[in-house]
């Protein structure tokens, strides 16, 4: 006759008054270590953020010499780069007439290498096309982006932020890692974007833009108020005052 079953053995049966000692399996993570776990490799996912430059009248070109250089912020480029458009633009008078840029050509090359002039889309176009790579500008009022070069078939890209007035690089960063952050992508990675775009909401919901038709101007020559852009640009063709400031 063979042995009962374990569990039927007299030796293993619990009778009344016996004490249960029960131990935690170690080996099985608790939800509590499981939740830290996961906190940790949210906070190890490599994330879009903004590098934030001097509000200057030259951020565009601190923005983009420091994303397209791979993360080298060098504010007395702003000059090079303004020199470098104006070149381009006046060795182009065909495509960069009066009709696109909103002045004559040699008036352009003028006011764009002047360190009061704020850089636009114009100025992007130019140097995405200049250094053969995707600008992406993602804005914080309408969480949109606009992309420079996109028909183009270039390999690269690189992203900046912008509230209405003002431009910042944006750059993926590597928490806990010695790696530096990286400013030059590849049009192929959305994951960028996404990111980029969720920044740009995350911003709005906290009204970091300036609505730009709304804002108050004043003309620094003739101190003349102003309301937005749109009114800036009129004072400008009518009296040749390109110097304002913000109220």
């Amino acid at each position: 006759m063979g042995k009962p079953p374990c569990g039927t053995c007299p030796s293993n049966r619990v009778r009344r008054g016996d004490t249960l000692i029960v131990e935690e399996d170690k080996s099985r993570p608790t939800s509590a270590s499981r939740k830290s776990i996961n906190d940790r490799t949210i906070s190890n996912i490599p994330t879009i953020v903004r590098r934030v430059v001097p509000a200057d009248n030259s951020c565009l070109f601190t923005s983009v010499y420091y994303v397209v250089e791979g993360g080298v912020y060098d504010p007395a480029c702003a000059p090079e780069m303004r020199n470098l458009i104006a070149e381009i633009v006046s060795s182009d008078p065909m495509s960069y007439c009066e009709a696109v840029l909103g002045k004559s050509n040699e008036e352009y090359c003028a006011w764009i290498r002047r360190e009061d002039t704020w850089g636009g889309a114009i100025e992007v176009s130019i140097l995405s096309k200049f250094y053969q790579c995707e600008i992406c500008v993602v804005d914080t009022q309408t969480v949109r982006i606009d992309r420079f070069g996109e028909d183009a078939g270039y390999s690269r890209r690189v992203l900046l932020i912008y509230d209405g007035i003002h431009y910042d690089p944006l750059q993926r960063q590597f928490p806990d890692s010695e790696m530096p952050p990286m400013t030059i992508f590849s049009t192929s990675d959305d994951g960028a974007l996404v990111q980029a775009l969720e920044l740009a909401d995350d911003a709005r919901k906290k009204r970091q833009f300036t609505d730009v038709n709304r804002f108050a101007l004043r003309c620094m020559v003739c101190q003349k108020g102003l309301t937005g852009q749109s009114a800036a640009r009129d004072h400008a063709k009518e009296t040749g005052h390109t110097n304002f400031g913000e109220v």
